[in-house]
């Protein structure tokens, strides 16, 4: 089973990028579905493709393995933002996906947490 866990942890590192950068990308171009969650909160548009660039962003330094910790901590706070926005706003199973991003999120994280201690001086 120890074999196993890299291609497991790379196969969910894999989907979770792909969701990010696609999720991303539909905000950075300006998709309106993707931006009306926004409004509707009262933020400005400008956040929305904020939070996209963030998202491509975090998807891309999800598959560089220094990076992954890092990317992983932004993306899930992001995804649990969206969470509570669909917690407010939408029927819960709206939220779904949302919620399934902040757990891949929060396992990338705790795997790849040892890789990331170069950002506090140490080896």
């Amino acid at each position: 089973m120890e074999n196993m866990k890299p291609k497991i942890i790379w196969a969910v590192i894999g989907l979770a990028a792909l969701a990010f950068v696609a999720i991303g990308t539909m905000k950075l171009m300006g998709t309106p579905e993707m931006h009306a969650s926004f409004a509707q909160m009262g933020l400005p548009s400008w956040f929305g493709y904020f939070i996209g660039a963030c998202e491509v962003a975090g998807g891309i330094g999800l598959l560089i393995r220094k990076l992954s910790a890092p990317a992983a901590a932004g993306l899930a706070l992001i995804t649990l933002g969206a969470v509570g926005f669909h917690i407010s706003y939408t029927p819960l199973t709206q939220g779904i996906p949302a919620l399934v991003l902040f757990i891949l999120s929060v396992v990338i994280f705790l795997d790849r947490r040892d890789d990331a201690m170069f950002l506090f001086g140490k080896k």
